[in-house]
């Protein structure tokens, strides 16, 4: 298993792990217990997301997609909508 994403937190993991997985790309999530143990407070980039080696470059494609929309609602929009 590879390192495809380090999520801001547990939540993000599992969204990002349950984009994989619902197209077709086994997915899991790492790093439950640290961010329990830890807390709250200063638990940036435990939450690890992780694929097989040979789903990694897919896994990487979608990841990218996912951060472009993320980091750019407006974008979706446009695409759907129009300019």
């Amino acid at each position: 298993m590879q390192i495809v994403y380090q999520a801001q937190d547990i939540a993000e993991a599992h969204i990002v792990a349950g984009m994989l997985r619902a197209n077709g790309i086994e997915a899991h999530v790492a790093g439950h217990y640290l961010q329990g143990a830890l807390g709250e407070v200063g638990t940036f980039n435990l939450a690890q997301v992780k694929v097989d080696g040979s789903d990694f470059m897919n896994a990487r494609i979608l990841i990218e997609e996912y951060e472009h929309n993320t980091c750019n609602p407006n974008n979706h929009n446009e695409e759907q909508h129009g300019p």
